[in-house]
């Protein structure tokens, strides 16, 4: 058995998931040879996950999204190749609680945990990103990186996607030249473009507390930013406002493609790569993978769907667990996934079902076995 599951977020790790479905298949069938790859798809959890695969654990004092300083951890492995999380230093973990800045959080501490990477001697970084505070477009990150992003008065623009309506000129000769000898892969589950009724302000900036007056100042912002690195940098500039992936992480993914030269890939795609999935499918008959929720967004890019599509396509048998499940059976066939067993059928209340989801897991685990080990 392979186990390959995401987080099932606020409630358990990647690991614990599979720890707990470990311990009820082996109340089942005592002694099942059990393999366990925690995965994730670029947000929050996939440093924790190339941890759990054997990365080695870095820590670097970087500045939060709101500018109070944050710990942040990336993980290396030997080759030289690191995980870099850009909610680590700019996720909405680290606001206030109940606070947002829509206006004025930024992606700085990204470019600080970036060049902690290079310190430490990485040489190709897969930059996972997701669970931003942040609407920027990546400028704070490359400013941390030797970029200026300068007003009419020759001043640098403030902190925050809001301040970039202010902007007047860019210059990115002075970014950290190592970044040009550096394989960067920008690993999202998101595809939407910089700006425009898909944008990164429209979509994702009302998760972080844009009013719809701050969605339309942040969309016009950041519209105005890719104009200015434009006139700086050429027409790549607004060919990769965009691309697929420039919107993701509040525009995080448009820097990191105008400024620190990275290709975009399906976050679970590299993840997999990255974390030995092929091998492991190659030792395994049978393969579970599962997130908190199962619904249509898991579809579109999310861990479940790319680990069963690998799957399917070795001929691996695939099943689900999950906390809840809001995909039909014919739709979870057509992903590749034969059958999914949710928490909520154990316990219909998802305060108590959050809580306990442990012991539920390995509960639904036993269920799993009867039906497809005995």
């Amino acid at each position: 058995m392979l186990i390959a599951a995401d987080k099932f977020k606020g409630s358990l790790t990647a690991v614990e998931v599979a720890a707990h479905v470990t311990a009820g298949l082996r109340r089942v069938v005592p002694g099942l040879e059990v393999e366990s790859i925690p995965v994730a798809d670029g947000g929050d959890g996939t440093v924790a996950a190339a941890l759990a695969a054997g990365f080695a654990r870095h820590e670097a004092r970087v500045t939060g999204p709101v500018g109070e300083p944050v710990t942040a951890t990336f993980a290396l492995r030997e080759d030289g190749t690191a995980v870099v999380e850009m909610a680590e230093a700019s996720g909405l973990q680290h606001l206030p609680k109940g606070t947002f800045a829509p206006l004025t959080a930024t992606t700085y501490g990204t470019g600080e945990l970036l060049l902690a990477a290079l310190d430490a001697g990485a040489t190709s970084i897969v930059f996972g990103v997701g669970g931003s505070a942040t609407t920027d477009g990546g400028a704070g990150m490359l400013a941390a990186l030797g970029a200026r992003f300068l007003d009419a008065a020759g001043e640098p623009v403030g902190p925050g996607g809001g301040a970039l309506s202010g902007l007047a000129t860019a210059d990115l000769s002075g970014l950290d030249p190592r970044l040009a000898r550096t394989d960067i892969v920008l690993a999202s589950d998101v595809d939407n473009p910089l700006t425009g009724p898909k944008g990164a302000p429209a979509v994702y900036g009302p998760q972080k507390g844009a009013s719809p007056a701050d969605v339309a100042a942040l969309d016009a912002a950041l519209a105005h930013y890719a104009k200015v690195l434009e006139a700086a940098v050429g027409p790549k500039a607004a060919e990769h406002a965009l691309a697929p992936g420039a919107g993701a992480a509040g525009g995080i993914g448009y820097g990191a493609l105008v400024g620190l030269g990275a290709t975009f890939r399906a976050g679970i795609e590299v993840m997999l790569d990255v974390l030995g999935f092929a091998p492991a499918l190659d030792r395994a008959t049978f393969v579970i993978t599962g997130e908190g929720s199962l619904d249509e967004q898991t579809l579109h890019g999310k861990a479940p769907a790319g680990v069963a599509q690998a799957a399917r396509a070795a001929g691996r048998d695939v099943v689900a667990v999950c906390g809840r499940l809001a995909l039909a059976p014919e739709v979870l066939g057509r992903a590749g996934i034969r059958r999914a067993y949710a928490l909520a059928n154990l316990e219909p209340d998802p305060a108590r079902s959050m809580a306990e989801a442990g012991p539920l897991l390995e509960r639904v685990a036993e269920q799993l076995a009867r039906d497809f080990l005995v």
